[in-house]
């Protein structure tokens, strides 16, 4: 009798709000988009930031002619001056930093540059002889850069010592700062939910104090009471978070697998695993979402 009796106000809640209900499940499923999409980049960024930082290497670049760098003021690398290098590179010092080096001729570099730049006007007007030999190293830990760039630079013969996670850091900055976006974006959406469900279960227990005024005259509990609007804003966030994993589902089924993932297949894209790992933080948010705004707005409007 009491489960039929809270079903049957909970029903007819819904019916007397229907507008405010949808607006409900649309705000949070707006909100608990942007909060999934700002889990979905950063898992993005630590994939990319494993996955690249274990392919990137130091690039130490030896004097070409004419360079005006201080450490090239004799000419071009000699073979000693390259035999130093080398021999630096391979002494214990430096042993637990670097794993494995590469050494690049002149015609290995204009035959690189050739590849990465066809058919331009660089390409037609360079010769072998104008490129320059240099080393690449891939080290044990990426992030022990400095300490090899603190033993090279600065060596008769080196010209520049290049860390190509450089190149990197400003795209992992502006998906950072995306990320950040997304959560102001989801904190302003979800703030908008709460005020939303407050005032749905406001408008709901004005338009039924007068059931809600017998039914405490007859001893019913407050959990009773505030059971069916308990229960209207939880299916309603509960309905915005399923609309917000269905979207993100179809987002990186369609968008990322469908289409980023075959166009660019050497980066390692989330995918629609990343989102059902996600999916239950999802449901929880929207379950403290409807219990927070309960908690707000019952312990007034259902006084009797």
């Amino acid at each position: 009798m009491r489960a039929r009796f809270v079903l049957s106000q909970l029903a007819s809640g819904l019916r007397r709000n229907v507008s405010m209900t949808v607006s409900v499940i649309l705000v949070t499923f707006i909100s608990l988009v942007f909060v999934g999409a700002a889990a979905l980049l950063q898992m993005q960024i630590g994939n990319m930031k494993d996955d690249w930082y274990d392919r990137v290497e130091v690039s130490v670049f030896m004097c070409p002619q004419d360079s005006a760098v201080p450490t090239c003021a004799a000419g071009e690398v000699t073979d000693e001056q390259l035999a130093d290098v080398e021999e630096l590179l391979a002494s214990e010092a430096l042993a637990p930093y670097v794993d494995e080096v590469f050494f690049e001729t002149k015609e290995e570099a204009y035959a690189a540059f050739q590849e990465q730049m066809p058919d331009t006007v660089w390409t037609q007007s360079l010769t072998p002889d104008q490129m320059q030999v240099s080393f690449r190293i891939k080290l044990v830990d990426p992030e022990q850069y400095q300490v090899v760039a603190d033993e090279l630079s600065g060596r008769p013969g080196v010209e520049d010592v290049v860390d190509q996670r450089a190149l990197l850091e400003p795209l992992f900055l502006i998906l950072d700062r995306a990320t950040l976006l997304a959560v102001a974006l989801g904190g302003v959406m979800i703030l908008t939910a709460v005020l939303l469900i407050t005032t749905t279960i406001r408008l709901s227990a004005m338009s039924r104090r007068r059931e809600t005024s017998i039914m405490r005259l007859v001893g019913a509990s407050n959990l009773f009471i505030q059971l069916p609007f308990m229960l209207e804003g939880a299916i309603a966030a509960l309905a915005g978070a399923a609309l917000a994993v269905g979207g993100l589902w179809l987002a990186a089924r369609y968008l990322v697998e469908g289409w980023l993932a075959t166009e660019f297949q050497w980066v390692q894209f989330v995918d629609t695993g990343d989102v059902l790992l996600i999916a239950p933080l999802l449901v929880v948010a929207a379950i403290l979402l409807a219990g927070i705004s309960s908690l707000v707005s019952l312990s007034r409007y259902t006084r009797v």
